[in-house]
C-alpha cells in the first residue's frame, strides 16, 4: 500500500480520518499543528502516543523540502535555495529580507509549460505539479534553516500557479489556517502569466490575496513573441478578466513588466501600456530583465527605466521600479535547477 500525503490534508479532513479510526478530534489537531511546525518525522511529535505515531508512519509520509544547494548574497543576504523532494525532483525558492520582515518566493510546479522566452524555468521543460504539502515544505524549510518566521509569501517561482489550480488553492487555505502557519491572505501574492479562465475562477474564491499578472508588453505583437500564452488569451481578453477580478475582489492588480532593452521599453510602449491600463485599479512593477543563458535579452538601462516609469506616472498610473535583490546569486528562479540537473550534480553547497 502506497503512503498518503498527510501534510496536504486540511484539519477537517484529518479529523474525519481520525474519527473513522476511532481517534478523538483533539489528536488530529495535535498532529496538524506538528505538521505545520515543519517536523520531518512522526517521532518528533512528542505529545502523541507511540502507538499512534507508529500507525501514522505506516499510513502516511511527511513531505519535506531537503536543501540540496544554498546560495547567500553578499549584497543583501538574499538566500536562494535548491530544494529536493522525495522523488528526486528539484525546485527553487528565494528568501528575501525587507524592513517589514521576511518574504519567500516559492515554486508551484517542477518546471513550467508556458514557454516564456525570457524565463529560465521554461527552458528546462515541465515535469510535474507540486502538491500543497511541497509548497508548504518550502516555506517551512527556509524558516527552520534561518530560525525565523516568514510573514509574506509570493507564488512567483518555478511554474505557473494557475496551471496547478486545485493544489495551489489547497495550499493557500492550509498556509493561512489559524491552526497552522496562520499567514494571512493579504500577505500572499500569486503570479500568473495570464490564464484567463482561471483568473475568473480565482475571483470567485473570495481570497484576499494580491494577484500579480506578468504582462511584459503593451500589445499583442510583442507579447505573443515573448509569451506564447498570449496566442490563446490575447491582451484584450486578459485585461478584461483583470478588470473583473479587481472589481469582484476590491483588490488592486499588480502588473509585472520585465524591461527588455530594445524590445518593450520604448516611450511608445510606455504610452500604449498607460492607455490600456487606464481606469483600472492596478499598480505597474517595472523589473530589469534577468539575463538568461541562450537568449540575447539585455536589461534596460537605469535612465530608460526611470523614463518609462515617469511616462506611466504622468498618465495617472502607480508605477515603481523593483529593487534588485540577490544580483550576485542569480536570484530569479529556474537557473539554479537547470544548471544543477544538466550537470547531474548532487553536491550540497553553501556559498557566501
Amino acid at each position: 500500500m502506497s503512503l498518503e500525503d498527510i501534510k496536504s490534508e486540511s484539519l477537517e479532513e484529518l479529523q474525519e480520518q481520525f474519527r473513522q479510526e476511532g481517534q478523538p478530534a483533539y489528536k488530529a489537531l495535535q498532529v496538524y499543528q506538528w505538521l505545520h511546525r515543519g517536523v520531518s518525522s512522526f517521532d518528533e511529535m512528542t505529545n502523541i502516543s507511540k502507538a499512534l505515531r507508529q500507525y501514522l508512519a505506516k499510513r502516511y509520509y511527511i513531505s519535506v523540502a531537503n536543501i540540496e544547494k544554498k546560495l547567500v548574497s553578499d549584497y543583501d543576504n538574499t538566500i536562494k535555495y535548491l530544494f529536493r523532494f522525495r522523488d528526486g525532483e528539484y525546485v527553487e525558492s528565494v528568501l528575501m529580507q525587507y524592513h517589514h520582515g521576511y518574504s519567500i518566493c516559492i515554486s508551484t510546479q517542477v518546471g513550467c509549460k508556458m514557454g516564456c522566452t525570457f524565463c529560465a524555468t521554461g527552458k528546462s521543460g515541465y515535469s510535474r505539479d507540486l502538491t500543497p504539502s511541497e509548497m508548504l515544505a518550502q516555506v517551512q524549510a527556509a524558516q527552520l534553516d534561518n530560525h525565523i518566521r516568514i510573514s509574506n509569501i509570493v507564488l512567483m517561482g518555478m511554474g505557473e500557479p494557475l496551471d496547478n489550480y486545485d493544489h495551489v488553492i489547497k495550499f493557500l487555505r492550509l498556509v493561512s489556517s489559524k491552526e497552522g502557519m496562520n499567514i494571512g491572505m493579504r500577505h500572499i501574492s500569486l503570479s500568473t502569466c495570464g490564464l484567463v479562465d482561471q483568473i475568473y475562477r480565482l475571483a470567485e474564491e473570495g481570497l484576499q490575496l494580491t494577484l500579480s499578472v506578468s504582462l511584459h508588453a503593451p500589445n499583442d505583437e510583442i507579447r505573443s513573441r515573448t509569451m506564447p500564452v498570449n496566442k490563446k488569451w490575447p491582451m484584450e481578453q486578459l485585461l478584461k478578466a483583470c478588470r473583473y477580478y479587481a472589481k469582484k475582489t476590491g483588490r488592486r492588480i499588480s502588473f509585472e513588466y520585465a524591461m527588455i532593452d530594445g524590445v518593450n521599453d520604448s516611450d511608445a510602449c510606455a504610452r500604449e501600456l498607460a492607455k490600456r491600463l487606464s481606469g483600472m485599479l492596478c499598480h505597474v512593477n517595472l523589473i530589469p530583465v534577468n539575463p538568461v543563458r541562450g537568449t540575447k535579452y539585455q536589461k534596460s538601462g537605469r535612465n530608460r527605466l526611470e523614463r518609462f516609469c515617469s511616462i506611466l506616472e504622468r498618465a495617472g498610473l502607480t508605477a515603481t521600479i523593483r529593487r534588485t535583490l540577490g544580483a550576485d546569486i542569480n536570484a530569479s528562479c529556474g537557473q539554479l535547477r537547470r544548471n544543477h540537473t544538466q550537470k547531474g550534480g548532487a553536491i550540497v553547497e553553501n556559498i557566501r
